[in-house]
């Protein structure tokens, strides 16, 4: 059953839906700003394939946004091949990819990614190495627990329609993921990982492909209603500082940490679509400390592992 079902999907099949799921988050997101509008340049990678980046700057809510599709091959470098534990050199990947900056202290900074990866064979045998990936998170500068249980419980719903255990080994997987390490704290208050996810006994390849498109599809509803909670708030300077301050942990996780920025990066792959996560502004502060009772010594206090968001 498994061996007919990967029959029936092709990459090009996986590249062309994620297609359809750039296209119609482009044009939600576009209606949920009202006025600024998605720039795209096509552009094509010097060792195979290419991608649509699309940005939207300076909108009424977004400041700055990324919805990125790619599909991409050619052969993998020496440190990648030994990385993904892979004997081959041919690869396949294709994805989507999503950064969203609000302009609003209040409205949170969001990341949703899926892909795939399709090798011909692996150090395993013959049979060809592929698997589904992705996940989407939610970094808040200001912790808001009621939008962080919306958001979690959402993702625990979009999960258990596939399988009951995913969205606790996911959000587990995510916790570790998203963690700041040289900081001791996460980048923000976590929602899903996964990686390597493969038809098995309980779940055929059209299974996964659907749920990796299910996870595509959740970001619309979810990031609008806590934007719409959110946008018409009033804030100060200093709560406008320490967004410019949670923005300079989102870029040092994406610099230090983040798999897709390395993985772009050791594939020769178009620097400005890979970098377009980081923010159009980010302060450092030395050793700053909130103030006791504050709302940003209340967030820092939430920014850990292992929080039961989803109850």
């Amino acid at each position: 059953m498994i061996l007919n079902d990967v029959a029936m999907i092709t990459k090009e099949q996986i590249a062309g839906e994620y297609q359809v799921i750039q296209d119609e988050i482009c044009t939600a997101l576009e209606q949920l700003d009202g006025e600024a509008h998605f720039e795209q340049e096509i552009w094509q990678r010097e060792g195979g394939g290419g991608g649509h980046t699309r940005i939207m700057q300076n909108g009424n809510i977004i400041e700055k946004g990324g919805v990125n599709f790619s599909a991409v091959h050619g052969q993998l470098s020496h440190n990648l091949k030994k990385a993904l534990n892979v004997d081959q050199e041919d690869f396949f990947a294709t994805g989507v990819s999503i950064v969203i900056h609000p302009n609003h202290p209040w409205v949170p900074i969001i990341h949703m990614n899926i892909r795939y990866f399709e090798m011909p064979s692996s150090v395993f045998g013959d049979k060809p190495v592929r698997w589904f990936g992705g996940g989407i998170d939610l970094t808040p500068h200001f912790v808001i627990e009621e939008d962080a249980r919306f958001f979690h419980r959402q993702l625990k719903n979009s999960c258990d329609i596939y399988h009951h255990e995913f969205y606790p080994r996911f959000k587990t997987w995510a916790d570790e993921y998203f963690c700041i390490k040289h900081r001791g704290e996460t980048r923000g208050i976590g929602g899903i990982f996964f990686d390597r996810l493969a038809a098995n006994d309980d779940l055929t390849w059209n299974d996964i492909f659907e749920f990796s498109k299910s996870i595509g599809r959740t970001f619309i509803p979810v990031y609008t209603e806590l934007v719409n909670r959110n946008r018409h708030k009033p804030f100060t300077e200093q709560e406008q500082n320490w967004q410019y301050q949670r923005r300079s942990r989102y870029a040092e996780f994406n610099l230090v940490y983040d798999a897709g920025t390395k993985f772009g990066l050791e594939t020769n792959g178009r620097v400005e679509s890979i970098l377009m996560s980081l923010p159009p502004q980010a302060n450092w502060v030395y050793n700053f400390q909130p103030e006791p009772g504050s709302e940003e010594e209340k967030t820092m206090g939430l920014l850990r592992k292992g929080i039961d968001w989803a109850s």
